[in-house]
């Protein structure tokens, strides 16, 4: 059944694939200045550009979060949303901070940003992924609240299911654990140890959550298969996520001052955490396969066998490849890190998105599914996407190990930046992967305007 208020979450999914684009720009931006020193500088730094790509990361998967809830929530609760009126003015407070923060990093020098942005008052500012200004920051929190606020009273007015539980109870610790980022101690220690109880804690904690009910939720209405059995898959998922990944925290905690024994702490769980990735991977195959219809959007099924796959290679295998305490002494702060990240981010938190716009679009359009036509350009984009993703990991995997090798191993290391030329090669295949990365992205948007007789349901 739809519910008219569920149409709020369109303009979230329109920002979100629009602030998509703008982050994969700047990704090849940067890419180009690892190999091309003074490419478009002084006009746009390194760490501008590093600042809006990571930024904009943030903020467009939000905004695809955003939007899922206020999809889901209504359908899960059957009633409609508390005040769709709120959800969008809140859509529109948040754009506007975000674009406004993006011109702020690209116009003003950051230092400059900082005193007039209120800085000196309480110094939030220069934290990887936290640079926003406070001004910015304070926003996100009154957004987030506003829109905790709307999610929750939806939830206790209609019904209750595990998926909108679980999906509020990522969203919650979502909001909560960014309140770390006001809280920046002196003591560099300190500082980093609760810098990541933001950024480790968001995507390998609470944004599983959100990963795992939205899955659910998809998963559910293109399977037909029966809630309970998606819904004890999911406790089992949200148990090992909690337990492995909190105490995983650790794996952040090696060499920045802290006592030994998160070396142990840190090793012993981080080797845990692809089990709950694993465990979603089987859920989704596992359900595709138990179901009990066809359903005509090819496209979004084909996405959610996606996330469980690339999220499980990405978070999982790539991460447990550099997490252990004596590994890990060699590759911290390498491209292996970078290769992790940029495989885990795509294949948990940017396909699950892509997962949710691909099933409620058509929908909120009017329709169950897209053109077969616009399917099949739809999946092309799905495998442009992956396979260049695919080969950006492996290609930094390379990077790092030389880099590794030659910097810190070798019975001779060598520098930094001499280095960096040594493995300028496995950068420029990095790049031209990301530039089909982003045709694919493109194919992607271009299939929601691809005509055609919409697809029907096929009984199984």
């Amino acid at each position: 059944m739809q519910y008219s208020s569920q149409a709020v979450a369109k303009p979230y999914f329109v920002a979100a694939i629009g602030l998509f684009v703008g982050q994969i720009i700047f990704g090849l931006i940067m890419g180009l200045q690892y190999v091309i020193g003074d490419f478009l500088f002084p006009a746009i730094p390194f760490n501008v550009a590093r600042m809006v790509h990571t930024n904009l990361l943030i903020v467009w998967l939000l905004f695809g979060f955003m939007g899922a809830a206020y999809y889901l929530v209504p359908e899960e609760s059957e009633t409609e949303l508390w005040s769709p009126k709120l959800a969008i003015v809140l859509f529109w407070v948040f754009l506007a901070a975000g674009v406004l923060t993006v011109i702020g990093y690209l116009a003003v020098p950051y230092a400059t940003l900082a005193k007039l942005t209120g800085n000196d008052l309480l110094e939030t500012m220069g934290r990887e992924f936290l640079e926003q200004p406070l001004p910015t920051k304070l926003g996100i929190v009154v957004v987030a609240l506003a829109f905790l606020f709307n999610i929750t009273m939806t939830v206790l007015k209609g019904r209750k299911t595990v998926i909108s539980s679980v999906l509020l109870l990522g969203l919650w610790g979502l909001a909560i654990f960014f309140l770390f980022a006001f809280y920046n101690p002196v003591n560099v220690v300190l500082d980093k140890m609760f810098w990541w109880y933001v950024v480790h804690l968001w995507v390998e904690g609470v944004w599983e959550l959100i990963l795992g009910a939205m899955l659910a939720f998809v998963l559910i209405k293109i399977t037909g298969v029966d809630r309970e059995v998606i819904e004890k898959w999911l406790y089992v998922i949200i148990t090992l996520t909690l337990v492995t990944g909190l105490l995983g925290t650790g794996h952040h905690y090696f060499w920045i001052g802290t006592p030994e024994y998160w070396q142990w702490i840190g090793s012993v769980f981080s080797a845990l955490e692809p089990i709950p990735f694993f465990a979603l991977t089987v859920f989704a195959f596992n359900m595709v396969n138990r179901r009990r219809r066809e359903h005509p959007n090819k496209a979004a099924t084909l996405w959610a066998l996606g996330t469980g796959v690339m999220s499980f290679l990405g978070a999982g295998v790539w991460g447990f490849l550099h997490t252990l305490a004596p590994v890990n002494y060699y590759t911290h702060g390498s491209q292996i890190t970078a290769a992790h990240g940029h495989m885990a981010f795509y294949g948990a938190y940017v396909m699950v998105n892509l997962t949710m716009i691909s099933y409620a679009m058509p929908l909120l359009r009017g329709r169950q599914a897209n053109s077969e036509k616009s399917q099949v350009l739809e999946m092309w984009s799905f495998w442009l996407m992956t396979v260049s993703m695919v080969f950006i990991t492996l290609f930094l995997t390379a990077a790092g190990i030389l880099q590794i090798w030659l910097q810190r191993i070798a019975s001779d290391p060598q520098p930094f930046m001499v280095v960096q030329d040594q493995v300028a090669l496995f950068y420029w295949m990095r790049e031209w992967s990301g530039v089909i990365f982003l045709a694919g992205l493109l194919a992607y948007l271009a299939s929601f305007f691809v005509g055609g007789k919409p697809a029907e349901a096929r009984a199984s």
